[in-house]
């Protein structure tokens, strides 16, 4: 029984999951997402798949991320025509994330292609994929529950575990079971965090893994506090409605921008935030609410209560408004403040919220806020470095608008959150833990943590090398 796995994306870099786990020569797509970062280098690491699609056995999805999710076109695209596995709500919200690439994608070669006709220049660039390889991709979809082992190859059974991380977010725990002998390599996909609203913790339950292959965004650093996070939260708030200015803040389609909903319902419950109107400016997040509505298999125990007992919506209340036009969305530019747009994309390479950001990010009234991981060498990394000027649609802009950054709303655990959760689940089989999806310097530290903790045999998996599974 050969066992080995290897890394084409994710490997010392946080972008770009896909992972592959080869028994008897037949491979295993853990994963299958897209690299985020400088246009052009993320647009040729996308291109470069890095596997023959024939060689694919079966795919497996943990989570509807556009970093773990957003390649899946490209399967059907090269030929791929097996099953991609996973969970029902990420089904649902993979779908959502891969229409809306493809609809960017398109918009993008428009909108460049007429900006180079303008500037008297070439133009050959063609999206990744189109929407109709989306939609090729979701046909392949087969929707597991959670905690339903079910074979996917010959001795190899997968079996989905609550990651905690987004609606739908699973770990991957494979069991290969040939010759009279078993392995079990469990993948975390992205590991959330206890105590999270909407979703459950993650799982502890899982069988003990010979191999763990483990994420390491938040290898080097602490998270606060949630309620340091939300007295931040009101104050920026209320110094808004002070300076009749507004916050603009990037956030993910999926989890953050319900998450932010939820906190901002509460505040405004508790009576710590003035009246403020807030819009929720992106059609994917939108429809990602609708999608949280219709899987309450994923709710912790608070959020099934209120839905299901109670018959309130956590996602929703006076102030909220939702964009759905691009007229709409224009509009929010010419209103006054006091505003909060909360708009995706989370990395700010895509979407409504470069307009918003063009549009605002040379006022001094304005804050932007950011709630989430910006990957190296993204704008929105740019912004939360506090650079003096940016690049937006390949024009300069000065930043003269204030930054705030709130780590707390992170769906990824930090360091010592995962090495809490390591030392509730059965490691006595355990080998060795592989380091994924985390920045060098991160994984450097996180690998010393680890240490300390008794976990000394860890490897930091490096792109295209291979490792073999005794």
């Amino acid at each position: 029984m050969a066992i080995t796995l290897y890394s084409l994306g994710a490997a010392e870099e946080v972008t770009g999951s896909k992972h592959v786990l080869e028994v008897d020569g037949r491979s295993y797509l853990i994963d299958c997402g897209a690299f985020q970062g400088k246009r052009a280098e993320a647009d040729r690491k996308n291109r470069e798949f890095g596997i023959d699609t024939d060689r694919i056995e079966s795919v497996v999805l943990t989570h509807g991320h556009f970093d773990h999710c957003g390649l899946l076109p490209l399967l059907p695209k090269r030929g791929y025509k097996g099953t991609i596995y996973t969970t029902p709500a990420t089904r649902d919200i993979a779908i959502l994330v891969m229409m809306d690439s493809a609809r960017i994608q398109a918009r993008d070669a428009e909108y460049l292609g007429k900006q180079a006709v303008k500037k008297g220049e070439q133009f050959s660039w063609q999206p990744l994929y189109t929407e109709q390889d989306a939609i090729t991709a979701t046909s392949q979809m087969v929707s597991v529950s959670y905690e339903r082992p079910l074979w996917i190859g010959d001795g190899v059974q997968l079996e989905f575990y609550e990651a905690g991380h987004i609606l739908g977010s699973a770990m991957a725990v494979i069991k290969i079971k040939k010759n009279g002998s078993e392995r079990i390599i469990a993948y975390t996909g992205d590991l959330g965090r206890k105590g999270k609203p909407i979703i459950r913790d993650p799982a502890t339950n899982l069988p003990a893994p010979d191999y763990l292959v483990l994420e390491s965004t938040y290898g080097d650093r602490r998270h606060d506090s949630t309620e340091d996070a939300m007295k931040r939260l009101a104050e920026v708030i209320r110094r808004a409605v002070k300076t009749k200015g507004r916050i603009l803040i990037p956030s993910f389609a999926i989890e953050r921008t319900q998450e932010l909903v939820y906190y901002f319902h509460m505040l405004a419950d508790r009576g710590e935030i003035p009246e403020i109107p807030i819009y929720v400016d992106s059609p994917m997040a939108t429809n990602a609410t609708t999608i949280f509505q219709v899987h309450p298999e994923c709710y912790d125990e608070e959020t099934h209560e209120a839905f299901i007992k109670h018959h309130k919506n956590p996602f929703g209340f006076n102030a909220l408004h939702f964009t759905t036009s691009v007229d709409e969305s224009k509009a929010l530019n010419d209103m006054d403040g006091p505003l909060v747009i909360i708009s995706a994309d989370g990395m700010c390479e895509a979407g409504r919220i470069q307009h918003h950001l063009i549009h605002s990010i040379g006022d001094p009234n304005t804050t932007i806020l950011i709630v989430g991981y910006m990957a190296e060498n993204t704008l929105g990394r740019r912004i939360r470095d506090k650079e003096n000027e940016v690049k937006i649609h390949g024009e300069w802009f000065k930043r003269r608008a204030q930054v705030e950054a709130i780590d707390a709303f992170s769906a990824h655990a930090d360091y010592q959150e995962t090495i809490d959760w390591l030392k509730e689940i059965d490691t006595s089989r355990l080998k060795k833990i592989f380091l994924v999806h985390g920045e060098k310097d991160a994984q450097k530290v996180f690998s010393q943590h680890l240490a300390d903790h008794g976990f000394t045999n860890t490897e930091i998996v490096r792109y295209g090398a291979t490792y073999d599974l005794e």
